[in-house]
């Protein structure tokens, strides 16, 4: 039986393509320890889909009473029938 010899284009392959997995898996550590850093935060995690999200607005310093009676837009039949009446009074 003969021996193996190896060939040096094999050797500088495989050297290649052990440099190449020590990078993956440096990749696939660094996405696996972000991935975790971000859920064990435990933020408010809401994807972003280009829509205005009212939990990012501003608290109102002075809000509208609770119970605050709702105001008809100019020009509707409910806006005219609250006028004639303030003019009544």
């Amino acid at each position: 039986m003969l021996p193996r010899v190896e060939h040096e284009l094999h050797r500088r392959r495989r050297s290649r393509n052990v440099g190449l997995l020590v990078v993956l898996l440096a990749f696939v550590a660094l996405v696996f320890g972000l991935s975790v850093v971000k859920i064990t935060q435990g933020d408010m995690m809401q994807g972003y889909d280009h829509r205005p999200r009212s939990s990012m607005l501003p608290q109102d310093s002075d809000p509208p009473a609770p119970n605050a009676a709702p105001v008809a837009a100019p020009g509707t039949p409910a806006a005219l029938q609250a006028a004639t009446q303030e003019v009544e009074q």
